[in-house]
């Protein structure tokens, strides 16, 4: 039952149609609960949308985002491999206000991934070289 796929993609946020249509690999049988699934789908463009606005920043759109999705019998992992600045994702979880008091226009993204996700990091893994990984249980 376990499936891993991958995938490099440009820093640009107009592939986010191509980016969900590779996702759907993942749900070919059709055990995942609809909201589940919606939830993933919601963490893999948030996470990517993220890395292209923040971590991406200034950089050319050729550079590469490398993503990893795999499937097990009881969760969904992704990981999101970026480059650029480093970000203290703990931090700034807890200097964020609550989802419910942010009333901003932008902003909720990562907030809004901490309370989907069941488990949420994101970690220096190489010089120049970070990791969004995301897990969801089901």
């Amino acid at each position: 039952m376990d499936h891993k796929i991958s995938l490099t993609i440009n820093t640009d946020i107009t592939a986010l149609s191509y980016l969900l249509s590779w996702f759907e690999q993942l749900n070919q049988q059709s055990v995942i609960k609809q909201e589940v699934w919606w939830q993933c789908q919601t963490l893999l463009i948030e996470g990517f949308t993220n890395i292209v606005e923040h971590a991406h920043k200034g950089l050319s759109p050729e550079t590469p985002i490398n993503i990893e999705a795999f499937r097990s019998e009881k969760s969904i992992q992704i990981s999101i491999f970026s480059q650029g600045e480093p970000f203290d994702l703990e931090h700034y979880l807890q200097e964020v206000s609550e989802f419910e008091d942010n009333h901003q226009e932008r902003g909720r993204g990562l907030k809004i991934m901490s309370i989907m996700a069941d488990k949420l990091s994101y970690e220096q893994i190489a010089e120049n070289c970070y990791r969004l990984s995301i897990n969801k249980n089901y």
